[in-house]
């Protein structure tokens, strides 16, 4: 079954982008198939594939507004071996959540198109894609209820830093009026903790907190606070191709195979 997961915090700047890209490549470089949807106006997801993703490229801005199939904008990206695609996001979509008003079952225009891709995907590749990412934009609006009607998991990550639980109530809110109303799937996947300091006493207290809060949800690794993590965009590259050994890369690889092994039967997609 082909798990899709909604990584997403409407808080900004705790490492959705960069999970989303990171995670992916390690499962591809593992031999899954996996495909990326950038649903952020921001286009960091793509960047950071080495998508091309300027303005007027088919993508998901016209998967939402438009019905395009998905097949018609996905790109393999230069890594993962050939198991790795995305949709790209172009600044297109930052019009998206006020022309979805408008539109019939607004909710569920991301869920039809993945579903059908991934029977396009099995046809074509005679094999079940095995994840898809939805990387979401920091906010709780219409292009992130579109990922959480989408999706069987929620990933969430969360960043050591203060206030890092600060507003996960709103978000773990919106998910219980999905499961109720639009998506009765939906589940809190994962959490991951990112930007881990093991210097400081903070992150080892937030690392408790969330642990608490959280249970078994939380993966865990830790992903620590690297410079190399931020550069590797830069360059139009995941931290597995750009710094194949550093400390970011191999966290995020530990941290992919836990995410395998929490295809539960109570999380499991239907």
């Amino acid at each position: 079954m082909t798990r899709v997961l909604a990584v997403a915090n409407q808080k900004g700047g705790v490492g959705k982008t960069t999970t989303t890209v990171n995670l992916a490549a390690a499962l591809a470089l593992a031999g899954l198939e996996v495909l990326v949807v950038d649903l952020d106006p921001q286009g960091n997801a793509s960047t950071a594939l080495g998508l091309d993703h300027h303005s007027g490229t088919p993508s998901t801005y016209e998967v939402l507004t438009q019905d395009l199939p998905l097949e018609e904008i996905v790109q393999s990206c230069p890594e993962g071996e050939g198991r790795l695609w995305a949709a790209p996001a172009t600044i297109d979509l930052a019009g998206a959540e006020i022309e979805l008003v408008s539109l019939v079952a607004r909710e569920g225009r991301l869920d039809r198109a993945i579903q059908a891709y991934v029977e396009h995907h099995r046809e074509v590749r005679g094999r079940d894609l095995d994840f898809v990412i939805i990387d979401c934009p920091p906010s709780l609006g219409l292009l992130t209820l579109n990922a959480f009607v989408a999706a069987r998991e929620l990933l969430l990550p969360i960043q050591c830093e203060y206030y890092a639980l600060e507003g996960v109530s709103q978000l773990l809110a919106t998910v219980d009026l999905v499961r109720r109303h639009l998506n009765p799937r939906l589940e809190v996947g994962a959490v991951l903790l990112t930007m881990y300091d093991g210097r400081t006493r903070l992150s080892a207290q937030v690392v408790q907190e969330v642990r608490g809060h959280f249970g078994d949800r939380v993966l865990p690794t830790v992903i620590p606070r690297s410079v190399r993590l931020s550069e590797a965009p830069s360059y139009g590259q995941t931290i597995l191709a750009y710094d194949p050994t550093s400390s970011g890369a191999l966290a995020y690889v530990d941290a992919a195979r836990e995410l395998v092994g929490t295809a539960h039967s109570d999380r499991a997609p239907g």
